[in-house]
């Protein structure tokens, strides 16, 4: 058992990675370009070739790997990952933080948290806005959330992964804003397929169609911001003005799209879910507010 309660001053600045997917292993090139000792371990150790060649140190199994940092990221599937890989290393937890920057649920980073805490560890939720490839760009942010003092005391060393945006103690948080971003991110990428399968349909290649609809992605911040100077005051008003666009024009919208997509043959699922939004607030008698009125349907399922 390794129970440390105060952490070898000597190994400040040392950072434990432990998954090693595409993620986890641009992690680590970026914290070795940024000076950091860096040990990693993954379940195939084989992934840890490439990062060992460019003067990471491969732990032999997770308490070896914990051991080596007081400051340990992990890049997982999910946080079940977690506990199967540090069950093991449990005895040596005490007095280090982990930081785990995998995707879950809030619920499960606050369980999370206490089952650190109750092994003597600190704990940090994070979640990483960014793909493998721009780790350590300026583009780069990933949301934490946890004790203050924790996330200050390793700010400096997490810096280099990406700017840091920290939100609140609540554990909760960091994964609650990730899930949220990502909810944005998956349903855009489903809407990307739809809309290239459509054309697809009509003869265009993918190397053609996909272009044109970035264009439209790229500029939806800017529509968005053009219709309110204050994205999300209204809503926080309660107020749907619908001088610009409204349920109605939107839910007709919705219904071509759905029309198409059937005469095409495609999956109607995400059309008919988005249909979905516009008919439920119509028949709530909402037809001339904006379309942000269908959050009322989206907060209140049934």
């Amino acid at each position: 058992m390794n129970e440390r309660q105060n952490p070898d001053p000597t190994q400040d600045g040392a950072v434990t990675v432990i998954g090693l997917g595409p993620m986890g292993q641009a992690m680590t090139r970026t914290l070795l370009a940024d000076g950091h000792p860096v040990t990693v371990w993954n379940r195939t150790a084989a992934r840890a070739d490439g990062v060992v060649a460019d003067g990471a140190t491969l732990a032999a199994t997770p308490r070896e790997a914990v051991e080596a940092s007081d400051l340990v990221i992990l890049s997982l599937t999910d946080y079940q990952a977690m506990y199967d890989i540090l069950d093991s290393a449990t005895g040596s937890l005490a007095g280090r933080t982990l930081v785990n920057l995998s995707s879950d649920t809030p619920d499960r980073s606050r369980q999370a948290a206490a089952w650190a805490a109750d092994h003597g560890a600190a704990f940090l939720t994070g979640g990483v806005m960014t793909p493998a490839p721009m780790v350590g760009t300026e583009a780069a942010y990933v949301y934490y959330s946890g004790p203050q003092e924790v996330m200050e005391r390793h700010r400096v060393a997490l810096t280099p992964l990406g700017t840091p945006k920290y939100l609140g103690e609540d554990p909760g948080l960091a994964q609650m804003m990730y899930q949220a971003n990502l909810t944005v991110f998956l349903t855009a990428l489903s809407g990307l397929m739809q809309a290239t399968a459509m054309l697809g349909n009509a003869g265009m290649k993918a190397q053609e169609a996909l272009p044109e609809l970035l264009v439209l992605t790229d500029s939806i911040g800017e529509m968005l911001r053009a219709g309110e100077a204050s994205p999300g005051a209204a809503l926080d008003a309660g107020e749907h003005p619908g001088d610009l666009s409204t349920v109605t024009m939107m839910g007709a919208t919705a219904d071509h799209i759905v029309e198409t997509s059937r005469s095409l043959g495609l999956d109607l699922a995400l059309p008919l879910a988005v249909q979905a939004h516009y008919r439920r607030a119509i028949e709530d008698g909402n037809g001339g507010d904006n379309w942000t009125r269908i959050i009322d349907g989206i907060r209140a399922a049934r």
